[in-house]
């Protein structure tokens, strides 16, 4: 097997009688990372015994979780033939905060509340089930918006001794009324005035399951079924929902995986 790597990418390949297993990979393997590349025609390949979905120029991607184990296997077929590659995940440390004191009914919310939360909850799930015939998900992505980080990916707080979930996104504190731009081209797969927690929120599909999840939205300018091109104004930052203050929340997922947005767009631009 021939294993090079060069500006971020690697390639392996493996030659026997029967058949030539080639493999691209983009990323680096560290918890909540997302990985893309591509395989040559004719191949297929799985990711811990998931099929990827492929381009029509062989590209795939999938999303490691925020807690994902210290190994992960990829398995490339051709010819009826598997080439196996394990690959090491880098382990990361997050900030955990303990915080006691809290009034109890905003940690546990009311049996209405979390009826109406599970709801809401259900067609955001739905709405990352899809698995679209798009390519965006191979552009470079563009902070949606440009200014101060107030919150990032795999944070977590304890509340009066009870865990909260951890804080899946990046937030990015702006004024009611900043704009959002697509961060990468898709589809509009959700749009909702007010929800509970997140209150306006938009969903954009990027392809073959990585989305953006933008929430906590004053007013979102799109509608679902809507194409979007990377760079487009989709909606205006607001503080909707259960937020302390105006921002930005930008969460990404590969289907039900929680992925890290700064790992695919890197520093904020100053």
């Amino acid at each position: 097997m021939l294993k090079v790597k060069l500006l971020g990418l690697i390639f392996f390949c493996l030659i026997n009688s029967n058949a030539i297993f080639a493999l691209t990979i983009k990323g680096d393997f560290l918890q909540g990372a997302v990985i893309r590349g591509s395989v040559e025609p004719g191949e297929k390949i799985q990711f811990n015994q998931r099929w990827l979905s492929l381009s029509e120029q062989g590209e795939f991607v999938f999303g490691i979780g925020r807690d994902a184990p210290a190994n992960l296997t990829l398995v490339v077929y051709k010819n009826n033939q598997q080439k196996q590659h394990q690959f090491a995940v880098k382990k990361r440390q997050y900030n955990i905060q303990r915080v006691n004191g809290v009034p109890q009914a905003t940690v546990e919310p009311s049996k209405a509340q979390q009826e109406r939360i599970a709801r809401e909850a259900a067609l955001v799930g739905k709405a990352r089930k899809e698995d679209l015939g798009l390519s965006n998900f191979m552009e470079d992505f563009k902070w949606p918006v440009v200014g101060p980080i107030s919150g990032v990916y795999g944070s977590q707080r304890i509340y009066n001794k009870i865990p909260g979930n951890p804080h899946y996104g990046v937030d990015i504190a702006m004024p009611v009324g900043t704009p959002v731009y697509a961060p990468a081209g898709g589809k509009v797969t959700l749009v909702h005035s007010d929800m509970f927690l997140s209150g306006g929120t938009l969903i954009l599909d990027h392809g073959q399951g990585l989305s953006s999840t933008f929430i906590h939205l004053s007013k979102i300018l799109v509608k679902e079924g809507d194409l979007i091109a990377q760079g487009e104004k989709i909606a205006l930052v607001g503080k909707t929902g259960r937020a302390s203050g105006p921002h930005l929340h930008w969460a990404m997922n590969w289907f039900s995986e929680r992925v890290d947005p700064q790992l695919l767009v890197g520093n904020m631009p100053k």
